[in-house]
């Protein structure tokens, strides 16, 4: 076999905990990006900093400040806890809410810079026309933005199978719960298995290049549309 049974493992794990991020990330952060592009709150442009912070901040920061919320003596896991639901670090749901928040700029970016392009004649035109506010978001915004959400999918999807420092300091190395593709190849290459850390990583490689390569397509033809 190219892949070892463990490394089968790590990839379908990978693949569940981004497929769960991305959605609850388009959930959240489709609704979070049209009020930063709309609001006139005082608390905009801190917000919008907070949710940029993870392009800047190294992951092991932000993993170790969401080991010490989540972890039993933080106040997230002390309410978990009281609640009967257990700590959430070194858990499948600890990794997906760590990884929802890594890759929350790469879904709120991408829509909020197609909301702000959007502007004001579309949205004019539908009050006009005497359409609700959720009708005119699903029904105009939605569609216009529909070039942006895409780039947020897709990027937030390969974000979150590339994370590696967030997810070793939250969810730590537990075969089938946490270990996903990142901590396998670290283990691999620490063990001195070069040759099964070299298909594991060809693999991400390959991964990588095609989904960027799918959206230099997908923004290519979306530009000649509009020509």
């Amino acid at each position: 076999m190219l892949l070892t049974p463990s490394d089968l493992q790590a990839i379908g794990l990978t693949l569940q905990v981004a497929t769960l991020t991305t959605l609850i990330l388009l959930v959240l952060g489709v609704p979070l990006a049209w009020w930063l592009t709309h609001t006139q709150s005082p608390w905009r442009k801190p917000l919008g900093a907070i949710v940029a912070l993870p392009l800047v901040l190294p992951p092991t920061v932000l993993g170790f400040y969401l080991l010490m919320l989540m972890g039993p003596s933080g106040p997230v896991g002390g309410l978990t806890q009281s609640l009967g639901l257990g700590v959430l670090t070194f858990s499948f749901t600890g990794l997906v809410i760590a990884s929802v928040l890594y890759s929350l700029p790469f879904m709120i970016q991408p829509v909020q810079d197609a909301m702000q392009r959007v502007g004001a004649r579309p949205l004019e035109v539908a009050a006009s026309l005497r359409a609700s506010k959720l009708d005119t978001f699903f029904s105009v915004v939605l569609p216009l933005c529909r070039p942006g959400l895409v780039t947020g999918i897709i990027m937030s999807f390969a974000h979150t199978v590339g994370e590696f420092g967030v997810v070793l300091m939250v969810g730590g190395n537990i075969p089938g719960v946490t270990r996903v593709v990142s901590v396998q190849i670290y283990d691999h290459v620490e063990a001195l298995e070069y040759s099964d850390a070299h298909r594991l990583a060809a693999v991400m490689l390959g991964f990588s290049f095609v989904v960027l390569l799918a959206l230099q397509f997908y923004n290519h033809r979306q530009r000649r549309g509009r020509a």
